[in-house]
């Protein structure tokens, strides 16, 4: 095939018009496939579930578009990988349209290649820039507008399973993953999106678009082999969006991510009580001092420092009725090296000093 040796030298703006302006056999403009690559709003009521295009085995597909805004007519060129025959569709449009409010029953993520996207989401208009990208959620309603822009957008479809799997990789950052699993995945009351943008890594947009380049052409050539390229790169993606880029969150989500993040957080302190610092706290969880301070102060009253403190005497509260260890040997294990400030903060938590709290409780 022409395209799977051109391929390595296109970049995925070049890949994305080819396959979807010049491959074989255009579908008739009635063709049933079409309202599956993009259906214009048929209703301002109704809503559809899109239910996943493919067999199961193939767990990733790639529709593309790639906007022409030119006049006298704006067309809309589209196409999904893997097909049994590569095919484009072209449908005629006129600017402001929407397509029909959806939702998926499987996670799509958009990549914006060139120009600006807009969508609906959850009744919010947002406007999508090159390089930006929108992960939603498949009980997520929204819908897609067609503009007199151009344009190019990659969607990818991925199955629950395989969904899950990449998150089991633990291949992102704690914080999101702990995010996507509980918010889009399991809570199925609460309709969720992530708009990931670019950070401040210059290296990271070009990376994630050689990825992104290589999972399209796999997709497309779709040969032996080719599920388990396309789970790897799938991988290398999430990783790259998670570690790399930046992402915002909705006054809801932040409630559910801070809670996440906090749960995970406090699980941590508790297993490092003895040595951990804020320092440490930054370089696992990819958070600046600061919000480890407000987001502990906004859960438990308490700053970090006040929070560490209370964890460290309750562990040695604990350990001074269930163990025969001395009161040194507590000491240094909770994580204090000076004898007399562990005695004067202690006295002051439980109003006695180590030993006769040894003796009152376990008399």
């Amino acid at each position: 095939m022409i395209i799977a040796k051109e391929a390595v030298t296109l970049t995925l703006s070049e890949l994305c018009t080819y396959i979807t302006r010049y491959e074989r056999a255009p579908l008739p403009p009635d063709h049933k496939l079409g309202p599956r690559l993009v259906c214009p709003e048929y209703s301002k009521s109704d809503w559809e579930v899109k239910t996943y295009p493919l067999p199961l085995k193939e767990r990733i597909f790639a529709l593309c578009w790639d906007i022409d805004a030119s006049l006298p007519a704006q067309t809309l060129h589209a196409t999904l990988h893997p097909a049994p025959e590569p095919f484009c569709y072209r449908l005629n449009f006129h600017s402001g349209e929407r397509t029909q409010l959806h939702t998926h029953d499987y996670i799509e993520l958009a990549y914006v290649v060139e120009g600006e996207f807009r969508q609906r989401i959850l009744s919010h208009d947002i406007t999508f820039s090159k390089g930006d990208l929108c992960l939603i959620d498949k009980n997520c309603l929204h819908q897609d507008y067609l503009l007199d822009q151009p344009a190019v957008i990659l969607f990818l479809g991925i199955a629950n399973d395989m969904f899950t799997e990449i998150m089991d990789e633990n291949v992102a950052t704690q914080k999101i993953i702990y995010f996507l699993q509980s918010a889009l995945l399991k809570q199925k009351d609460l309709q969720q999106y992530l708009h990931f943008r670019p950070g401040s890594d210059p290296g990271a947009a070009a990376e994630l678009e050689s990825c992104l380049c290589l999972l399209l052409n796999e997709l497309h050539d779709n040969k032996i082999g080719s599920h388990y390229i396309c789970k790897g790169l799938l991988l290398r993606i999430f990783r790259i969006i998670s570690t790399r880029y930046d992402f915002s969150l909705s006054k809801e989500q932040r409630k559910t991510m801070n809670w996440i993040v906090f749960e995970e957080i406090s699980d941590y302190i508790k297993r490092h009580f003895a040595t951990v610092t804020i320092q440490e706290l930054v370089r696992e969880f990819h958070f600046q001092e600061d919000y480890f301070n407000r987001l502990i102060k906004s859960k438990t009253g308490l700053t970090y420092s006040a929070y560490v403190q209370q964890i460290r005497l309750e562990r040695a509260a604990h350990m001074l009725i269930s163990t025969d260890k001395s009161v040194d040997e507590i000491t240094e294990s909770v994580g204090y090296r000076n004898k007399g400030y562990f005695y004067k903060i202690f006295q002051e938590k439980y109003g006695a000093t180590p030993s006769r709290y040894r003796k009152q409780i376990t008399h």
